[in-house]
């Protein structure tokens, strides 16, 4: 990494006609010296790129360069990070003795390892969080004043070079010991190996920022450890098609878009009238019940999918083999006998003779298409019998989940019917009271919305219909889900090894096709 200032040319912009130019510039050279010239430069297949000492002010052009891994523009007069978002496989950049002031533009860099922003005017160590592969950071002479702003960096875990010599925070009597307390896993500061001297007074003096380094990083590996194990929770339960059943998903679900029913069940004054309550209460518990038993169900169906898939894999794991095995027994045989053959052939100087045997050479050729050809033949049939008989057994487990499935939601419409009746009850008994003007105790806004029997009853219907049409979407969710896995499995496996025939068969006779090639050469 240069650390030499560029001489003052005219300043220039990135343009396609520098890159080209960078690129032949940094080709490789023949035996005489002279570059290789290659025409049609194709950007995309560039995995270096070195731009230094060319008094650029600006990033730019650089989105067709998909694939560089290293980009030099060091010495230049750059005063903004941009024009980085498409270089998604870079892992070096070097960006020193610029004008920059500002860390920004980085956050499509995830792979890069080494970012190098020395001799630039950099006050603020700050968006870098998406740089999770950094291992070497140098920002050596800029104008970083806080030492606290360093500690940003330790979300890095990867990271143990670093330079931040010739900046203020660097002067501080403390710096190299806190640095190291601070960064247990750095090896090098200011690229001199941080030694077990700094290390001991580190650990003396900062014992309780170790302790608290460690506390921290059990409890972010326990909620890591936590987060992974409810991902794999939830993905279990997508997986078997009972995702949010086990619980009052459902029943939350039915409620939270039923504007005109909420009217009713949710004024401030029936929360806390006991004849609305009461219901309710129950509806919630009767409905997560019945969630809990089909979820169990969903949760067993699904472990016994698995097994019946892995069951057929493992099936499918010893047919193949055995198939490789004995076309390899077959072509083994073949190539000993054909080389000893050719080797014959090669000595024989009669032409009849040797077109008799070239014949025979192309019968054993064919013979050994066929023999080849055949034995693929029997391996597609029987992974056909194989996936035949899984795709039977795999249907019948998810018929009877459907049909299980199919059989309980009825159950939640009839909850749903039995709580919208024992609430029109209540609500007709209450229209009934506000009508004889026996409103004492009611709330007013109770009152006022029992004043208009229609209100209420188009609200109680617009809800049941709601609900049960929450209902109806769910369970039809479940099983088109359920058979769109089943059939979109079945048919994968059978696109699968439908294209692995077809490359076995097109392996076959290019083969054959070089065994004819050979013999063509003798004749």
């Amino acid at each position: 990494m240069s650390e030499q200032r560029p001489d003052k040319f005219e300043p220039i912009l990135m343009d396609e006609e520098i890159l080209k130019e960078a690129i032949e510039k940094n080709r490789p050279k023949d035996a005489a010296g002279r570059t290789v010239k290659v025409e049609g430069v194709t950007f995309n297949d560039i995995p270096t790129l070195c731009l230094q000492f060319r008094s650029i002010l600006k990033i730019d052009h650089l989105w067709e360069f998909t694939c560089l891994t290293k980009l030099e523009l060091n010495n230049n007069l750059i005063k903004k990070i941009e024009g980085l978002d498409c270089l998604l496989n870079l892992t070096w950049l070097n960006l020193s003795f610029n004008s920059i002031e500002k860390i920004e533009g980085l956050e499509s860099l995830r792979k890069l390892e080494v970012l190098n922003l020395s001799n630039n005017r950099i006050t603020v160590i700050e968006n870098m969080d998406t740089l999770e592969s950094l291992t070497l950071f140098c920002l050596k002479n800029n104008l970083l004043g806080q030492l606290d702003n360093v500690l940003y960096l330790t979300k890095f875990k990867n990271l143990f070079t670093l330079n931040l010599c010739g900046n203020p925070v660097s002067k501080e009597d403390d710096f190299k010991v806190f640095i190291t307390a601070y960064f247990p896993n750095m090896k090098f500061l200011d690229y001199r190996y941080i030694d077990e001297k700094t290390k001991k007074e580190a650990s003396i003096k900062y014992h309780y920022v170790l302790e608290k380094i460690k506390r921290d990083g059990l409890q972010a590996q326990q909620a890591a450890e936590a987060t992974q194990r409810q991902e794999a929770e939830l993905q279990l339960h997508h997986d078997a098609f009972v995702e949010f059943l086990n619980g009052s998903y459902l029943f939350k679900d039915m409620l939270k878009d039923d504007l005109e029913a909420d009217k009713l069940h949710h004024l401030p004054g029936l929360k806390s009238c006991q004849e609305f309550l009461d219901p309710s209460l129950t509806f919630e518990h009767q409905m997560v019940e019945l969630c809990m038993q089909l979820f169990e169900i969903g949760l067993a169906e699904h472990k016994r999918r698995q097994t019946e898939v892995n069951s057929f894999f493992s099936g499918h794991s010893e047919a193949v083999p055995h198939y490789q095995h004995k076309a390899s027994q077959i072509l083994a045989n073949f190539e000993q006998q054909n080389k000893e053959r050719l080797e014959e052939m090669q000595h024989l100087t009669e032409p009849e003779l040797l077109k008799l045997k070239v014949n025979q050479c192309n019968d054993e050729i064919n013979l050994l298409c066929n023999n080849l050809t055949m034995l693929d033949f029997q391996l597609v049939s029987q992974l056909e019998d194989i996936t035949k008989k899984f795709d039977i057994n795999i249907s019948e487990m998810v018929g009877s989940f459907s049909e299980t499935a199919q059989g309980i939601y009825p159950l939640f419409d009839h909850l749903e019917d039995n709580y919208n009746e024992k609430v029109r009850e209540i609500a007709v008994a209450t229209l009934e009271k506000v009508a004889k003007g026996s409103t004492e105790g009611m709330p007013d806004d109770v009152r006022m919305l029992f004043t208009d029997k229609d209100t209420v009853m188009d609200a109680l219907t617009s809800g049941h219909d709601n609900h049960l049409m929450k209902i109806n979407d769910r369970e039809t969710r479940l099983v088109t889900c359920v058979n769109a896995w089943k059939v979109a499995l079945v048919k994968g496996i059978q696109d699968k090894e439908l294209k692995r025939s077809r490359m076995r068969i097109s392996g076959i006779h290019r083969y054959m096709d070089y065994l004819r090639e050979q013999l063509e050469e003798l004749q």
